[in-house]
């Protein structure tokens, strides 16, 4: 029998407050357990704006703990409220100084598995995202989830490739990325990159973006989020450009070493001759 999960994701647009934001999130997460969904996750920094456009001191409100702060506890609930594995993408406070972009992990019974911070942070015009967060600091964690194991890249690590590679020495089958990225920015770049990735590390990606413009600048985030397979073949359309979607989709996850013994990508590294990619 076919080893198929049913997996979803949100591409959302902004509401104005966090309390309508998560309630509208998990209303989408409601429906996409109505049909099926055992996996889904949420967009870059789910439940704000994206504030990066800016660097205003303001913005260090959106700030919580992970695991204990009250939207990732909410998610909790809700995980075991639909049975579903969720992927829950907000601004973390460590302690006072110490913020990062980070996501976490719960699992289907509502326990949390852990968390994914960002390593690599942008600082160019409309994403000012070193002012806020410092780089993550948790390495390249795969969660061993009901669904299969699963891990997370967030937005601008999905230029570089090394992490997706990790990622997959550590036994991930889907990946998901969280993103906020821009029309004028790198769109061009958003159906080459995760693919790509997904090809050279024969596994499937959910690529999550945000959707519309928002109030803090002129960024025009447009969506069209997708799941990609290990052959890098979108799994069904991709979404809107324009508008809020939830995207479920079926992934065989059979396919996944069905791929690796056809192009053996894995036995044919050479990490002996490597070494000068880490050399700084």
């Amino acid at each position: 029998m076919a080893n198929v999960v049913r997996a979803a994701l949100v591409q959302a647009t902004w509401t104005g407050d966090t309390a309508s934001m998560v309630a509208k999130h998990e209303e989408h997460a409601r429906e996409a357990a109505r049909q099926g969904a055992k996996i889904i996750g949420f967009q870059e920094v789910f439940n704000a704006p994206y504030f990066c456009q800016v660097q205003e001191p303001e913005h260090y409100r959106w700030a919580e703990p992970v695991p204990d702060g009250p939207t990732v506890t909410r998610m909790q609930e809700l995980a075991r409220e639909t049975g579903m594995v969720i992927v829950v993408p907000v601004f973390e406070v460590e302690q006072s100084g110490f913020y990062f972009n980070t996501a976490a992990v719960i699992d289907a019974d509502g326990s949390y598995l852990g968390k994914y911070r960002k390593h690599h942070i942008p600082q160019v015009k409309g994403f000012w995202e070193k002012y806020y967060f410092k780089p993550g600091n948790l390495g390249w964690p795969v969660f061993d989830t009901a669904v299969g194991k699963v891990g997370v890249y967030i937005c601008y690590d999905r230029h570089f490739p090394e992490g997706w590679r990790q990622l997959g020495l550590n036994g991930a089958q889907l990946v998901y990325n969280p993103s906020a990225t821009s029309r004028g920015l790198s769109s061009h770049l958003w159906q080459l990159e995760q693919p790509a990735a997904a090809v050279a590390n024969e596994y499937y990606i959910a690529a999550i973006n945000r959707v519309g413009e928002e109030e803090y600048g002129d960024n025009d985030f447009y969506g069209t989020s997708y799941f990609v397979d290990p052959r890098g073949q979108f799994v069904g359309e991709t979404a809107s450009d324009k508008s809020e979607e939830l995207v479920v989709r079926d992934l065989d996850f059979d396919l996944i070493e069905e791929v690796r013994q056809q192009w053996a990508f894995y036995r044919d590294r050479r990490p002996d001759a490597y070494e000068g990619l880490v050399q700084p």
